[in-house]
């Protein structure tokens, strides 16, 4: 009997999964979130698995995630012994949300100084602006005051509000990214996701102020 053929989908993942290992982005994630024994993959992996999605320019919920690597070389991207349905939608919700309990804006800034290092990005050039994206759906006020007497406010989550819309539909409800960008490649240095309806010329000082206390940099 002859073995069954097996054809894998590489594509440009390739390339896009040798900078996210140059750049050691899978051993960064994994010392800042916990390892449980029984995970078949580690924070970094599902990481890493999360990246080649979005550069795969495919969009889907969660629990399809899996579906998109069926056709992948899953174990030459993720590691030995990995495979498609270990991406389930419990698992990388778990990872989401040890890296939102660890701070979004903390662990992209020690991703963006790793790479500032390896790569000798130039920053004598800094670039902040704000983008607007906008979602679907019903999004309801997420705060109650029994979470703020449980101590909840550490981890209050941003406010998904209609505010001045960049992208043209003042009709749906959106979020806001502040993001500081070096002048050299647009490199982003700092990310912070805030709620819908921020005025700039409030925000951006204090963003400036935070900017400035994480990076020692002359261009301040």
């Amino acid at each position: 009997m002859e073995p069954e053929l097996q054809v894998s989908t590489l594509d440009h993942l390739g390339l896009v999964a040798g900078v996210i290992d140059e750049l050691g982005l899978v051993e960064l994630t994994d010392a800042e979130l916990p390892v449980h024994g029984q995970n078949c993959l580690s924070g970094g992996q599902v990481l890493k698995a999360m990246l080649l999605n979005c550069f795969g320019f495919l969009s889907a919920p969660l629990y399809l995630f899996s579906e998109y690597f069926e056709s992948k070389p899953v174990s030459h991207l993720l590691g030995d012994g990995v495979e498609a349905r270990h991406l389930n939608d419990d698992r990388l919700g778990r990872v989401l949300d040890a890296l939102f309990e660890s701070g979004t804006t903390m662990f992209f800034l020690k991703v963006a100084l790793q790479a500032v290092q390896h790569f000798g990005v130039d920053t004598t050039q800094l670039h902040l602006d704000s983008s607007s994206f906008s979602v679907d759906g019903a999004y309801l006020a997420t705060t109650t005051s029994a979470d703020a007497d449980a101590g909840m406010d550490d981890f209050q989550p941003i406010m998904i509000c209609r505010g001045y819309s960049r992208d043209q539909r003042p009709d749906l409800k959106q979020y806001m990214v502040n993001l500081v960008c070096s002048r050299d490649g647009g490199v982003p240095l700092w990310l912070q996701v805030a709620n819908g309806n921020q005025s700039d010329s409030q925000a951006f000082a204090g963003i400036m102020g935070e900017f400035a206390a994480q990076w020692q940099l002359d261009s301040l």
